[in-house]
């Protein structure tokens, strides 16, 4: 009896510890330059994987996204005017899914059903169906040169920023079209959303500053002087601290969206770009492009713990 115990809590506690290491969130980056995707164990911060295994997904890849089963990886391959569905399992693209002329920045619905992106030289955004990878509907933007894409969290929703009308489209997903024109100061490009929807904040390039808009009724209420070419925008899961990267400064802006200030800046590799947050918020990691390299931050001391070497010319970070 007591050996069979024995063998139980062995088993058990074998079972635990496997749960624990399979189960760490892993953060996929896009290199630009290389076409590939590196994979790295968050629980590590070591690079384990580089996706696909064999070759590469084209030869200018840009923007990711995750489905929310982990199963999947989008990553927009620009040359060929598409986004490639990569099994993250397998470690090998899946699928090509044309969606229009030079895409950049994608997004995943929160339902998992939809995935946006955005269409620079069309002044559009594209709708896919993920149940079939088919695209579903081509919208036209009132702006130029659409970059960034984002679902509000009620899906209601969706915004393009466009750097070169100085503007952000803000889309309605039931009518498909766009309705309202945020007038933003200098090329926006990053966007992001507080958790309840309220809030959509917009990062501007030539400005260096961070505009705040109300959703009711899409308007600029505030602004926050950030660094040098501001462009990524993160928003962590309690809506309490928004990051910013600054391009042109090598740094990020830690805000406080209590008070509406910056409250850090984080030195961190040359041209930080995209940002992703783990599920628990305990670590924030930043592609810096001309780097080369991910710098992984604490967010509870707001400060750099390493710097992951990647691929040539990362261009962001997504995380599941």
């Amino acid at each position: 009896m007591q050996k069979h115990l024995s063998h139980l809590l062995l088993a058990g506690a074998l079972a635990s510890f496997c749960s624990n290491v399979f189960s760490q969130p892993l953060a996929y980056v896009p290199n630009e330059k290389d076409g590939t995707v590196s994979v790295i164990d968050t629980s590590t911060d070591e690079v384990i994987n580089t996706l696909p295994k064999k070759g590469k997904l084209g030869k200018k890849v840009q923007a990711a996204a995750i489905h929310p089963s982990n199963q999947k990886l989008y990553v927009v391959v620009r040359d060929k005017n598409a986004v490639s569905v990569v099994d993250t399992q397998l470690g090998k693209q899946t699928a090509l899914i044309k969606v229009g002329d030079e895409p950049e920045g994608i997004d995943i619905s929160p339902d998992g059903k939809l995935l946006a992106a955005c269409l620079e030289e069309e002044n559009a955004v594209s709708l896919v169906d993920l149940q079939t990878n088919k695209l579903k509907h081509t919208i036209k933007t009132q702006g130029k040169n659409p970059e960034h894409c984002v679902f509000s969290p009620d899906q209601q929703w969706l915004l393009a920023s466009n750097e070169e009308s100085n503007n952000v489209d803000v889309i309605n997903l039931n009518t498909l079209k766009s309705e309202h024109l945020i007038a933003s100061t200098k090329h926006p490009r990053g966007v992001g959303f507080s958790p309840d929807g309220k809030w959509a904040y917009v990062a501007n390039e030539a400005a260096n500053m961070l505009e705040i808009v109300s959703t009711a009724d899409w308007k600029v209420q505030a602004n926050i002087k950030v660094g040098l070419r501001s462009n990524g925008v993160k928003v962590n899961a309690d809506g309490s601290r928004i990051y910013v990267s600054n391009g042109g400064d090598h740094n990020l802006s830690v805000i406080d969206t209590a008070t509406r200030e910056v409250i850090a800046t984080i030195p961190v590799g040359q041209r930080p770009w995209n940002m992703a947050l783990t599920p628990n918020g305990k670590k924030l990691y930043v592609a810096n492009g001309r780097s080369n390299n991910v710098s992984v931050i604490d967010t509870q001391t707001n400060a750099k713990l390493k710097d992951i070497a990647v691929g040539n010319l990362p261009w962001g970070v997504v995380i599941h």
